[in-house]
Parts: structure tokens; sequence; C-alpha cells
């Protein structure tokens, strides 16, 4: 598997974005993540896009994460947001989500973000194993599903970290 920085609009991105997309909709009995996304979010160096391809180039895993701060929705300064996590189904459990987690973490680190924070769901137990398992923390509710009863939070401080 190759892991490379992608444009947010690339047409594999958008691709695997609309995956996902439908995974949550289906899970969620709804549209999907409605939160605003502009690409130019995941710019370098507020934020970084990846893209993990198999041996035959098909895109087959992504992950992005953009910086926050203090904004009325519960961020706090100096917050790296990660944001579309996804593998498709038939690559999962060959460590990709983890792998990507890793370097976006680096990337906020070496960016000087504080905190890589997260928001996911319950009915997304695999999800909430990665990042529990990765020694995120559960936190305060932010962003655009703060108030919803199936929305929760993580963080992990990426200060002091090697």
């Amino acid at each position: 598997m190759i892991i490379r920085p992608m444009p947010f609009d690339h047409p594999d991105a958008v691709k695997l974005n609309d995956q996902v997309q439908l995974e949550y909709a289906e899970r969620y009995d709804g549209d999907g993540d409605d939160t605003p996304l502009d690409p130019a979010m995941f710019d370098p160096p507020r934020g970084l896009y990846l893209m993990a391809y198999d041996e035959r180039e098909r895109p087959v895993a992504t992950g992005g994460w953009r910086a926050m701060d203090e904004n009325g929705e519960g961020y706090a300064d100096g917050d790296a947001e990660l944001k579309r996590m996804y593998v498709v189904p038939e690559a999962r459990g060959l460590g990709l989500a983890r792998r990507i987690l890793a370097r976006l973490e680096e990337d906020a680190r070496t960016a000087g973000r504080r905190r890589m924070c997260l928001e996911t769901g319950t009915k997304q137990p695999e999800a909430i194993s990665l990042y529990l398992s990765s020694g995120y923390q559960p936190c305060a509710k932010f962003g655009l599903y703060r108030f919803h009863e199936d929305s929760r939070c993580f963080a992990k401080l990426l200060t002091g970290q090697q």
C-alpha cells in the first residue's frame, strides 16, 4: 500500500468521500455528514489529506486533518480536527486506518497543533475502537453534531510526544 498526500477535491478523494457519505447515510438513516468542508481546509500547513492506494493503484483509504481554533462550536485554540477517515470494505483489517492516523498526527504535531480531536458516532464501533486503542480519550462534544445523541467526540494531546 502506498499512502500519499492528495488534494481533498482530487477525483479519487471525491470518489471515496462519496462512498463514506453513503456509509454514514446507511448507518444513521440520514444524508451523511453535513459538516461544511472546503478543499482549502486541508492545504498544508493548516491541514493535510492522505489517500492510500493498493498495488493496482486503486484508492482504498482516506483521512485528513484541518486546523481549528476556538470558534464557539467547542474547539480550542491549537486543535487539529480529524476528518473523513475511511477504508473501503475490501481493504479493512489491513491496518490502513492506523497508518493514516499516525501520519496525520505527526503532520499536525509538526504544524504546531496541540490536540487532535474528532467526532464519530455510536453506530461506528470500529472507529471508536481504533481511536481508543490509539490513545484518544472522550472529550466535550464540539462541531456540527455536538447536540446529537449519537455523537461521540474524542481527543488526544499531540504536544510532548515523540
